[in-house]
């Protein structure tokens, strides 16, 4: 939903709840804007489509690859979104990867015993967890600087460049990538890997 069209939205919602006038109409939009993907399974609908889009248009035309890059940690998943945005401008056809080989070496707590299959059977969908929680916060740190600059802009009565904020607002592209993993699901019946299944959507795999 466009950011002026969330705030007089929220502006009605306010008017029918008087008790809530402490409540800023704008301030309200914000928050919704900087946690646009509120579970998992917001994630996963969202990166599912992207992969669809991504399979079908490389199935056309084979020089529309993706790329995926390996993390082993949220924040260093986060920081490579990042400088991807900031370098080439989009995060389109970038993904994430976890490889199981560095997940198994560096999420157990056995300690590095990459073969040996010694980490928790949770440990690729918390990691998953962890990467789109950071990936979550990068979007609500650029979109902070935005909202910052927008208000600037409306406090020294610049209507054009608060338009152009607002259109830079509503146009955001997102940090959230879909992730490639790995997972380690040959350890038990059809329930054990339901239950994975389970728990990796859950953390917003797709």
């Amino acid at each position: 939903m466009p950011y002026s069209q969330d705030v007089d939205q929220v502006a009605a919602l306010l008017k029918q709840n008087p008790t809530w006038n402490a409540i800023n109409p704008k301030h309200a939009a914000r928050m919704r804007a900087q946690n646009k993907f509120k579970t998992g399974l917001d994630i996963a609908k969202y990166t599912a489509k992207i992969m669809r889009e991504d399979m079908a248009n490389y199935d056309k035309d084979t020089s529309q690859y993706t790329q995926s890059l390996g993390c082993w940690h949220g924040f260093i998943g986060q920081q490579k979104m990042i400088s991807i945005k900031k370098h080439f401008g989009s995060t389109k056809r970038r993904y994430l990867y976890l490889s199981g080989w560095m997940v198994a070496a560096l999420r157990s707590e056995f300690g590095p015993l990459p073969d040996q299959s010694m980490h928790e059977k949770t440990a690729v969908s918390g990691l998953i967890e962890e990467l789109y929680t950071f990936l979550r916060q990068a979007d609500a740190w650029e979109l902070n600087h935005l909202f910052r600059a927008l208000e600037e802009a409306e406090n020294a009565g610049d209507s054009a460049k608060a338009a152009e904020l607002i259109k830079q607002i509503d146009n955001h592209e997102t940090h959230i990538v879909p992730i490639i993993a790995d997972i380690d699901a040959g350890f038990g019946n059809a329930e054990a890997t339901y239950l994975l299944a389970k728990k990796m959507i859950e953390a917003g795999a797709c």
